[in-house]
């Protein structure tokens, strides 16, 4: 049985990539990013990454081949974005072909992908989500169809090329490490400044992660390989929450003004999910560790220490 030593993380400048890239280094792996961004939080890390696109061949053809596993985050991740313009979700698609592509050319054999919770859509009365609760008639969105799309890559380039795999989706993941414009950031972003933020659907009742255990749950998968290979776990906490009382926990951790406005729900959006993650448990002994209440508070010290608004 091969340990897995040397590790490539695409997308390793993002929220997930740069404190994964922490972490297994900590741990003693030998690893390198790639990311057509510099990393903004750490310049030991941008040290570590190699520059470049997944859509520019000659790009990828930077990349050493002597790694154990891909662990493959780049993407596109914005939901709303996908319905504004589907070449965003498109490029998803064509990133995983070809990252998988390198690995297949260069006989490495381990590969983790980063799928979302977009893709079980909006089905009445399902909740929590096994993994298998999966139609592609529920796609809601480019974005979630090409997630669908990617896993599917995924498990035929198993099949076909003997690539063992672990596919986790992955549950609105929050915290340290993101200045964009999803939900967490972009509602201290207002909030410190007392704006009135926005809230997209009156019932809309998510499952949020905490990074630390997203994380987590991503390196209990590396540490089984290949005891685990070939599998698809939920990463998330098993609880949901209305994005609502979210808003309000933030604003009034933050002893904030801002006006919460509830507005209808956009398209291409999932309204209600929970994850099942008894499968997590049971084969990685995943236990996320941290509550709502404790992850919104570790949140905004690191926002306020580090001035991130």
């Amino acid at each position: 049985m091969k340990v897995i030593k040397k590790i490539l993380i695409t997308g390793s400048s993002g929220t997930i990539g740069t404190r994964l890239f922490e972490k297994l280094l900590e741990r003693g792996n030998k690893v390198v990013g790639f990311d057509k961004r510099p990393n903004i939080w750490h310049l030991g890390l941008d040290k570590l990454t190699i520059r470049g696109n997944l859509l520019n061949q000659k790009d990828i053809n930077k990349i050493p081949v002597n790694y154990d596993l891909i662990v493959h985050l780049a993407a596109n991740p914005y939901v709303h974005n996908s319905v504004l313009n589907p070449d965003l979700a498109k490029e998803n698609m064509d990133m995983t072909y070809n990252i998988l592509e390198f690995a297949r050319r260069k006989k490495i054999k381990n590969f983790i992908f980063s799928s979302s919770r977009e893709i079980y859509g909006n089905k009445e009365g399902k909740s929590p989500f096994k993994e298998k609760d999966v139609s592609i008639a529920l796609s809601e969105s480019p974005y979630a169809a090409t997630k669908i799309g990617a896993e599917a890559l995924i498990y035929a380039f198993s099949k076909c090329y003997g690539i063992n795999y672990i596919v986790f989706r992955l549950s609105n993941v929050y915290g340290k490490y993101d200045c964009s414009d999803r939900f967490f950031p972009q509602m201290i972003r207002r909030m410190n400044k007392n704006q009135d933020v926005y809230i997209y659907g009156k019932d809309k009742f998510l499952d949020f992660t905490y990074i630390d255990d997203c994380t987590e749950g991503i390196i209990s998968g590396i540490e089984k390989l290949p005891k685990v290979n070939n599998n698809t776990f939920n990463i998330a906490t098993g609880k949901g929450c209305k994005l609502t009382k979210v808003a309000r926990l933030l604003k009034d951790s933050l002893g904030s003004k801002s006006k919460i406005i509830v507005k209808p729900s956009q398209r291409g959006e999932v309204i209600k999910f929970i994850a099942d993650i008894s499968k997590a448990r049971k084969e990685l002994d995943y236990r996320p560790r941290y509550s709502l209440q404790r992850g919104i508070k570790l949140t905004l010290n690191w926002y306020l220490k580090n001035r991130v608004f």
